[in-house]
């Protein structure tokens, strides 16, 4: 960078164009020779600049003309600092990125927060006070390339959304709090979306059960944008895609499940036929697909026998799958039902490290919550019995015991298949309803009972009461087990809730 950077020793002024000489294209922009459009949702420009003062033109394509509620969002990022975070309200503007007496190098990002739907903003031009020879450098681009598509999930539809009952603007639309972003980040990763709110593979969402055919990833995914002006072909070949995320068939459900055993067939076949079209784009990609945030627990089963006939008809082998949890209610819920930041936060961990696994790398797991596909089950000893129940929805755990037997260890509710890494640290959190009082020890102990590598003790205290702990595993355990003794104690109930065991270093 800093031969670019050379000074010539005289301050001039000089303009320079978006185009990719100057910034480097995070996802699909366009340029039209004059401005560079960021289509989809997270699309952005990146450079460094070296300057006494800089600033950039920002514009807005026709959606200008829409309801406030709905025009474009967009941020402006200078050395990791956002100076801007608006919603257009002008056709054109210039915004200072820094002003001084001497110079600076800083790293500059414009991206957009909105999603393609909604309307495009664009960067025409980057305007420079400096005394060096090249001013405007591309930003450096990254070994990893992720390409996202999905729906509002995806586009972080609502992700500022103060409840479920607000209504949606694209105020609280911010791609920077979704899943997609932050997984990007975490695995310091460039990305690509592709994402459009209530569109799906077969249907869009529905309102009267009747097919939705307006609204299909599939019939925009080969172009930068569904929108007119950017219904154009998309070069695949230019910035290849090492990973490709598919997070679609929640809309789809919408139609399904008003016929599921008429509809589900076409969704099956549908899905199998994008993956075809989805492999022809990125020859060399690994496609990982994934459902459920918001449901679409019927349709899950679905993908997993799309991709079976797609891996008989191709023999492709790298292709995977995974359920999404269904977002829990306790970590807030957004605009119109959809996911808070907390919830996709949860899942952009969860992600990276599916992408660590398919691609052969070491996942780091910090955030992932280990005990997330854990068993439950109950555990006991001579007469000990309870009867138990255990909610999918909820992830909740209830126990009626009926005789605790002799001691804590006549009944134990067992959260096994946990594995630990050596020196780990991990956060135990749930919540617990029981008996004012009761106390219940809970340990984290290996499936043969030889080493216990966390013990404490809960207490109750009548209704739904928290615990939280922390400890370092003393060394790597694939079977691991978090224990709660609730025995030697006849005719009371326990119920657990929203257990996270989140490796936290």
């Amino acid at each position: 960078m800093r031969k670019h950077f050379t000074s010539t020793g005289e301050f001039s002024e000089s303009v320079h164009e978006a185009t990719e000489d100057n910034v480097k294209y995070t996802g699909r922009n366009y340029y039209d020779g004059k401005t560079a459009w960021l289509v989809q949702s997270g699309s952005a420009v990146e450079f460094t600049v070296n300057a006494k003062s800089a600033e950039v033109t920002v514009d807005c394509d026709y959606s200008i003309n829409n309801d406030e509620k709905y025009r474009p969002r967009y941020a402006v990022i200078v050395d990791g600092e956002i100076i801007l975070d608006e919603v257009v309200s002008d056709k054109t503007k210039t915004v200072k990125l820094f002003d001084g007496e001497v110079s600076r190098t800083a790293e500059v990002k414009i991206i957009h927060l909105s999603e393609a739907n909604n309307g495009t903003v664009g960067v025409s031009e980057i305007k420079t006070v400096s005394d060096s020879s090249v001013p405007v450098v591309p930003a450096v681009k990254k070994d990893l390339k992720i390409e996202f598509i999905g729906d509002s999930i995806t586009c972080a539809y609502g992700v500022e959304g103060q409840s479920a009952y607000e209504n949606f603007t694209t105020a609280t639309e911010n791609f920077m709090k979704s899943y997609a972003y932050l997984t990007a980040e975490k695995l310091g990763a460039d990305y690509s979306a592709v994402s459009y709110s209530g569109h799906g593979i077969i249907s869009g969402y529905s309102n009267d059960g009747k097919r939705e055919t307006n609204s299909l990833v599939p019939k925009y995914y080969k172009n930068y944008g569904s929108l007119s002006d950017y219904a154009k072909p998309w070069d695949f070949t230019a910035e290849p895609n090492d990973v490709v995320v598919i997070n679609l068939g929640t809309n789809d459900s919408s139609y399904i499940d008003k016929d599921f055993d008429e509809r589900k067939q076409e969704f099956v076949d549908g899905y199998a036929e994008f993956l075809e079209t989805v492999r022809e784009c990125n020859p060399d990609a690994y496609i990982i697909c994934t459902l459920g945030i918001m449901g679409g627990t019927d349709e899950y089963p679905l993908i997993e026998q799309a991709i079976e006939i797609f891996k008989e008809k191709t023999g492709d082998e790298k292709i995977t799958s995974y359920q999404s949890p269904v977002q829990n209610q306790a970590d807030g819920i957004g605009a119109d039902w959809h996911p808070s930041e907390v919830t996709q936060q949860k899942n952009a961990y969860i992600l990276a490290d599916k992408i660590c696994n398919a691609l052969g790398k070491e996942s780091d797991q910090i955030g992932l919550d280990v005990a997330s596909d854990a068993e439950y089950s109950l555990s006991t000893v001579g007469d000990a019995n309870a009867a138990t129940y255990f909610s999918d929805y909820d992830k909740s755990f209830w126990i009626n015991v009926v005789n605790g037997g002799t001691s804590d260890e006549s009944i134990e509710a067992l959260i096994s298949g946990i594995g630990l890494k050596k020196d780990g640290k991990y956060r135990l959190t749930f919540e617990i309803s029981t008996t004012d009082g009761e106390e219940i020890p809970v340990l984290i102990r290996s499936a043969d009972k030889s080493n216990i590598y966390f013990s404490d003790t809960f207490k109750g205290t009548g209704q739904k009461a928290p615990f939280e702990a922390e400890f370092t595993a003393e060394k790597s355990d694939s079977s691991a087990e978090i224990v709660l003794q609730i025995g030697g104690k006849d005719s009371y109930n326990v119920t657990l809730y929203n257990l996270r065991l989140e490796k936290i270093g």
